[in-house]
């Protein structure tokens, strides 16, 4: 099995060694169409750590691994703030990019960097891993297939006491601002992976907790084409201990997508019907890498299109907009390459 792997899988280098990469590289070692072969850092000894469990190269720089490996494609897991740099110098080299989310600080930055892919030729996305959990993938099923009706209601929930306060995610410098960027990218694309475009949103803070210089607790307020109403609810600092961070209400049914059961009752029923078993944050990643892998191929589409990855930002970035001046804010519909 691993000599097949070896003949048929893509190889790809790893971009940074902080704490999502190490669920990347057990990732790596599930997929069968993808193979770490290299890992880069700025810090030699971290890279160098992380190799070791991986069992592929290390480096201390982009540019050295560029020299010396050759691969298919890179997987990107550094700040937001580098993305764009590091995205263009591996598409540069002709490099397929899988970029960690949020893609980009800005859409400004989002859209150029999905033109450097048009122009080198290659693939290029963002990474979402709710999208690739088996739960979520059949709740969008069930839903488009009407078992609940007609949607009117849908709501997310990422919340959980994390401690942020010597984390790069919570410097704005670095990462473009706090909770709402941070886990409130991964709510906007699954709020338009099921209700499709977003077009008005509304954004408030709620108390900081950590002294922090960014949010730490926020809720936004979503308008879709289709006339649906979306609330989602981001916290570091609080948990609201829920079972579910999915939830479908439609006209003859609701919907829920848990974090160790997914189910869902129609108007009438007596029981719940159970169709998923939670999530596993492996098994999604490992889905992800395949994906791209196969995409690279022409075997099979992206799940995350360029599109959805630059939608992503623009709402983001209209929620900030609507933090700051206190009211509805329309999402840059327009945004898109030249």
């Amino acid at each position: 099995m691993a000599d097949t792997k070896e003949k048929t899988s893509l190889r790809f280098g790893l971009v940074g060694a902080g704490a999502i990469a190490q669920a990347y590289v057990e990732a790596f070692k599930r997929a069968d169409n993808a193979e770490l072969a290299a890992i880069a850092d700025c810090r030699q000894e971290a890279a160098e750590a992380l190799a070791e469990t991986a069992g592929c190269a290390a480096f201390n720089s982009v540019d050295a691994m560029l020299a010396e490996m050759n691969l298919d494609a890179a997987l990107v897991c550094t700040p937001p703030i580098t993305h764009p740099d590091v995205c263009r110098q591996l598409m540069a080299a002709g490099l397929h990019v899988l970029c960690e989310k949020p893609l980009a600080i800005t859409s400004e930055a989002a859209v150029g960097m999905i033109a450097a892919a048009a122009e080198h030729g290659v693939l290029f996305t963002m990474a979402s891993k709710f999208r690739y959990v088996p739960d979520v993938a059949q709740a969008k099923s069930l839903v488009t297939s009407g078992v609940l009706g007609e949607i009117v209601m849908f709501e997310n929930v990422f919340t959980g006491r994390v401690d942020m306060t010597h984390r790069w995610n919570a410097d704005p410098e670095i990462s473009g601002g706090g909770v709402l960027i941070d886990n409130g990218t991964h709510s906007v694309d699954v709020t338009r992976f099921f209700l499709g475009e977003l077009i008005e949103i509304q954004a408030m803070e709620g108390r900081r907790i950590q002294e922090l210089p960014v949010e730490d607790t926020a809720k936004m307020f979503v308008h879709t084409h289709g006339g649906v109403m979306a609330s989602i609810d981001l916290s570091w600092s609080v948990s609201k201990e829920l079972p579910y961070y999915i939830a479908v209400y439609g006209s003859a049914g609701t919907l829920l997508v848990g974090w160790r059961e997914s189910k869902y009752r129609r108007s009438g029923d007596a029981d719940w019907t159970v169709f998923g078993n939670g999530y596993d944050k492996f098994v999604a990643f490992e889905r992800q890498v395949s994906n791209f892998a196969s995409a690279i191929r022409g075997e099979e589409p992206l799940l995350v299109q360029p599109e959805d990855a630059l939608a992503s930002v623009c709402v983001i970035e209209a929620a900030y907009r609507s933090l700051a001046r206190g009211q509805w804010e329309p999402v840059d519909t327009e945004a898109s390459v030249a």
